[in-house]
């Protein structure tokens, strides 16, 4: 890991005030769910007396059930949910969410692309905020995930007005009962989406945080294929279409076209910024992180 990584590990933890329901998506992570479940173990009495770790096997066809279900024998906070068939990354955070019991809830990929020890970065905001969500200072992936996800980021803005630096990391915390009390129908990548579009309409408080990302070592990524990325289109869409439906709070709130051409101007100009930003990043040489802004900002 690089030096930067170490930040986390130097902060002294600050305790969430609460119980802590950790979930942990899974599919065909033979090679990485032992470990990470390990570290969670280690890592999370530092931030909380009562915790629960919420591995949710989606339909894999390796060794990741057997792995999962040694673990729960001799770990009594390890509980392993099973999907005989895969029902997409929606499906597994939606199964993990409905089986917590936590005051707050967070969720983690099982790559070992983030690290339980960041979470010491996110813990002073627990319980003054609804949501902490975190943001890769630096996403290591292929260019191409990277593109798509700049790309996706801006659509988000601009059809559902969810202001967010990285909508889909995976590295968040939310108020348990608050993300207990929200619907949510995508079986794939869009999840985060859906979560942060209703939770906006219950007005739920935002704070982001900047994260380390690591680049995956063992295991395959599945996020870039085609067949992943046309059935997010569809969802996309087909989310957008649902949310003019959607009632918070008992009533029908419809977003003003006006509102939608505020959201997709204000996109576009913030795509052009982080390309600029990007281009003059890379020719200076500069390794400092992007400053952090207040929450709810753009």
């Amino acid at each position: 890991m690089k030096s930067s990584a170490k930040q986390s590990s130097r902060l002294e933890p600050s305790r969430i005030p609460g119980s802590l329901s950790l979930v942990l998506p899974a599919h065909n992570e033979e090679e990485n769910i032992g470990l990470v479940v390990d570290q969670a173990l280690e890592v999370l009495p530092l931030f909380t007396d009562e915790f629960e770790i919420i591995v949710v096997n989606d339909g894999s066809r390796d060794r990741t059930r057997q792995i999962l279900d040694d673990l729960a024998r001799t770990h009594p906070n390890v509980k392993p949910v099973h999907h005989e068939v895969n029902r997409g990354y929606g499906g597994a955070l939606v199964s993990g969410f409905d089986a917590s019991s936590g005051d707050f809830v967070m969720f983690m990929d099982s790559d070992r692309q983030f690290d339980i020890h960041d979470l010491a970065l996110l813990s002073p905001f627990v319980g003054a905020f609804d949501v902490v969500a975190g943001f890769r200072r630096e996403r290591n992936d292929p260019i191409h995930r990277r593109v798509n996800a700049e790309v996706f980021n801006t659509v988000v803005r601009a059809l559902y007005g969810v202001h967010m630096r990285d909508i889909d990391c995976a590295f968040k915390v939310f108020r348990g009962d608050l993300l207990r009390s929200i619907t949510l129908t995508s079986s794939g990548a869009l999840i985060n989406t859906e979560m942060q579009a209703k939770l906006r309409r219950k007005g739920a408080t935002l704070q982001q945080v900047a994260v380390n990302h690591y680049p995956r070592v063992a295991g395959t990524a599945t996020g870039a294929n085609l067949r992943v990325i046309a059935h997010a289109m569809r969802e996309t869409l087909t989310l957008w279409w649902s949310m003019h439906r959607y009632r918070s709070h008992g009533e029908e709130i419809r977003r003003r076209p006006t509102a939608i051409a505020t959201d997709t101007v204000g996109a576009v100009g913030h795509l052009g910024v982080r390309t600029v930003s990007h281009i003059a990043h890379r020719r200076s040489g500069s390794t400092e992180p992007e400053a952090e802004r207040p929450a709810g900002t753009p």
